[in-house]
This record gives C-alpha cells, structure tokens and sequence, in this order.
C-alpha cells in the first residue's frame, strides 16, 4: 500500500524576521519544508520536518518556479529590505517593487503553469497599514482600502494579484494582515527592526527612548511567537480562508509612552543603571500620517475561522525581548573590536 508523502511546504523568505519565526513553528511537524531565501536558512534545532534548505535569489529568472516546484503549500513572506534597514520605500523605488509585488507576479505565473492537479494553497503575509489612512481606530477587516505610502500601495498590489488568481482557481490563496509584530523568542536567528526593538537598544546603550509623538499613540503589538502560530494556522485553514483578508492582532491597543517606560524599567533592571528618559522629539521629513493614528486590531473573525489566539502575556514577550538584545549587546561588547 502506498503512503502518501508528507505535505510540501514552500516558505519564501525563510531567513525573514517572520519568515524565520515561522519555519521554527512548522520544523516542530511532520511536514517537508523548502526553506527558501538569499541567503541559507539555518535548520532549528530539534526539528521534526524534513527541511530543505535553498539559497536562492527569488528576483533572478526561473528560480521562483524552482523554488515552488511541487509544493503543496507556498508561504510568501518575502520583503523588501533597503540599505536604510527600515520598511519604508520612496515613491517609485523599482528594487523594492520587483521584489514586493514582482515576486507575487511571479508565483502566480509558476502556479499557473503546472496544469491540471490539485490546487496549491498560498499564504501572504500582508500588512494591517495596507488600509490607509481612516478615522477608525478599530480594523476589523472591512474597511476600503486607500494606501497612502509606497510600501503600503505595494503589499495591497500582491495580495490583489494573489486573490485575483485564487478566484481565477490558479490557486487556493489568503493574505493575513499583519499589524506591530515584535520581539525575540526561543532560537530567534532574525533581527526585529521595528520600533520596540529599536527602542530597546537605544536604552541598552544609555540613549533616550525617543517618540514622534506625546507617548498617547496606540499600536495593536504581536509577539512573534504568536504571529509565526497564526501564520501556521492560515496553513491549516487555507481553504476556509482562501478567497480574501484577514486581520491578525491582540485586540488591545498600547499607548507607546507606557510601553516604552516599560522598556526602560526592563533595561534598568538588566544593566542595574537608571531607567533612560523617555521623551518627545519632533518628527523626521520622512514621517508619514500613519505614524501618529492609533490602531487596534479586531482579529475576531480570523480567530472564529481557525482557532487561534495570542498566548503569550505582552509582559513576557517584552521580558524576553529585552533579556535576547541584552544578551546580544553583551556578546557584541565582547568580541574583539567591541565597545569597552
């Protein structure tokens, strides 16, 4: 009797802040993993999956269908990542198209051309600011979409490519809408470059934590642990969800200022100095409208749908920030060459 092989799952930016987060999640099953990104993903420790490791440039001819070859399911979490070590794009940047929305074009294209067969099942990881600029300060999903920045304008791009061919029945696909995701976890190997982060290793080194705004803007922040299981969760459900977005959050909006105070207490407590000031400054030419809206996220439908939810305290997950990039800036001041 034949025995029908394990799932094959494609994940697409493997070494990724999130795309490493989720091959942790999925390594933990009895599941083929093509871990693909420029650069070799490291296996995690104690895997129960079958991975494949392959060190690809996604934006180079025919190494997208290369890479999804025989996949039963593709993760795209593939992101554009400048020199500037931010998200933010310029109107116009073609390098970070080709990668944002080209290699969703060009998954679409490997898809389509495999023939008759069971449909492949896709997953993007999207973006909560895809909306736009809107008075709600609660997303639940059914707002119009009215991108106001260029990363924004480009995540809303690929996923309409994507949905538009999970309707053609190219493929079974959804996108989940991310919001503020953090944080460092157990065997973490990618570098969080969001704000929580960022402000993190401004206490670590004595600096002020710095806001653009008086500390009262909210941000619905994720642990990554608990978005890499939601993202896992979209593979589970793929075909309930196939077809349209999802909203992923904790459902409770953080004021920043608390946050950050948060922050510095945490990072007192590591290095047994003062708490860092936490103060106002005004804002860089780049800031966007976005960056002063506060923004909740109302996850509910995605939880009813597949079951999830966030599981780890925000103290915890901010604990253990704080522990990983402490650790990091003492290995750091050590090796040679360091600060003394």
């Amino acid at each position: 009797m034949a025995v029908t092989p394990a799932p094959r799952v494609a994940l697409l930016g493997a070494t990724g802040f999130v795309g490493s987060a989720v091959l942790r999640e999925l390594a933990a099953r009895p599941v083929r993993i093509r871990a693909v990104s420029r650069r070799p993903a490291r296996i995690p420790d104690g895997a129960r999956a079958d991975v494949e490791v392959r060190a690809a440039d996604l934006t180079e001819p025919g190494e997208m269908a290369a890479a999804v070859a025989d996949a039963d399911v593709v993760v795209l979490a593939t992101l554009y990542s400048a020199a500037t070590s931010t998200w933010r794009i310029e109107d116009g940047d073609s390098s970070a198209e080709r990668v944002n929305v080209g290699l969703a074009r060009d998954l679409v294209d490997a898809l389509a051309a495999r023939g008759a067969g069971p449909l492949p099942k896709v997953v993007f990881t999207g973006a909560a600011s895809q909306v736009g600029p809107t008075d709600k300060e609660v997303l639940d999903g059914t707002e119009e979409d009215r991108p106001a920045g260029e990363y924004d304008r480009q995540k809303l791009a690929a996923e309409r490519l994507l949905l538009d061919a999970s309707a053609r029945g190219v493929l079974r696909g959804t996108s989940l809408r991310l919001p503020t995701v953090f944080g460092y976890g157990p065997g973490s190997t990618a570098r969080d470059r969001g704000i929580v982060s960022a402000m993190t290793r401004r206490a670590l080194a004595g600096d002020p934590i710095t806001m653009w705004h008086d500390g009262s803007v909210r941000r619905d922040l994720l642990y990554v642990e608990d978005l890499a299981r939601a993202v896992v969760a979209g593979v589970d459900h793929t075909d309930a969800l196939a077809g349209r977005h999802w909203l992923l959050g904790t459902g409770e909006g953080r004021p920043l200022g608390p946050v950050f105070q948060q922050v510095a207490v945490l990072v007192s407590d590591r290095t047994g100095k003062p708490p860092v000031p936490v103060v106002s400054v005004e804002p860089p030419a780049h800031a966007e409208a976005g960056d002063f809206a506060s923004v909740t996220i109302d996850a509910s439908a995605f939880r009813a749908a597949t079951g999830w939810a966030p599981t780890t305290p925000f103290p915890e997950a901010l604990r253990r920030t704080v522990a990983h990039l402490a650790d990091e800036a003492e290995r750091e001041r050590r090796a040679p060459g360091g600060r003394p």
